[in-house]
């Protein structure tokens, strides 16, 4: 049935590569509901998520909905097809945060790539989305060229109270080994300035807010 829907899809072949094994195999990543491989159609590469048959899940319908509304504000990659036990996307070939940030240490850089991502959630918070795993990211941002990329939308919620924003800043800034690295790099955050920032932005979340708390995090200036 599988192989059915694959053909369907247009797959003609999978790339057993990547960081993540499952079972001893390769694979670009793995979660509660699907593995992550990458996939070749016509078009070239592209990335499929495949539904665990333990999932808690029936099908692969979800995702699919909340990674479109993400499309729509120009977040995540891009959604190219769906069946019931595969979707596919867009290949990002990049490095996900944690892993780029070993590597790059010039301010403006991390600077632009933080400013970006928190841009992105600015922009799912406004469509009502929440992504739903922001507040611990390692596994959803990655980086290619100097461009994040938020991924995973399988947590995604249009239901729920958006929290992108004040998720990603916690993650970014607020005790972890990730916020010491950034910190490292772009100079110290005021951390009382900072939740306070925040907790004025939950509560009404206007642009004018959220660039007062994008000044704390040293990722604005008072002219930008």
């Amino acid at each position: 049935m599988r192989l059915r829907e694959l053909e369907r899809l247009g797959v003609m072949a999978i790339e057993f590569t990547g960081e993540k094994t499952v079972l001893g195999t390769r694979v670009q990543g793995k979660g509660c509901v699907g593995i992550v491989v990458k996939a070749f159609t016509e078009a070239g590469g592209v990335a499929m998520k495949i539904r665990r048959t333990d999932a808690d899940r029936r099908e692969m319908k979800h995702e699919a909905e909340m990674l479109e509304m993400a499309n729509a504000v120009s977040v995540g990659p891009r959604f190219l097809d769906l069946s019931r036990n595969f979707l596919l996307m867009e290949f990002i070939q990049g490095k996900l945060l944690p892993q780029w940030l070993e590597k790059v240490n010039q301010k403006q850089t991390v600077r632009g790539v933080l400013r970006k991502t928190l841009e992105q959630c600015w922009r799912l918070d406004l469509k009502g989305l929440d992504h739903g795993e922001l507040s611990h990211a390692p596994k959803h941002i990655i980086v290619k060229n100097s461009k994040p990329y938020i991924i995973d939308f399988e947590s995604a919620s249009a239901a729920r109270r958006v929290s992108n924003v004040t998720a990603i800043s916690q993650y970014f800034f607020i005790a972890n080994s990730i916020a010491k690295k950034i910190t490292n790099v772009i100079g110290d955050v005021d951390q009382a300035k900072l939740k306070l920032a925040l907790r004025n932005y939950k509560r009404e979340k206007t642009r004018k807010k959220f660039e007062a708390a994008l000044r704390i995090m040293n990722l604005i200036g008072s002219g930008d």
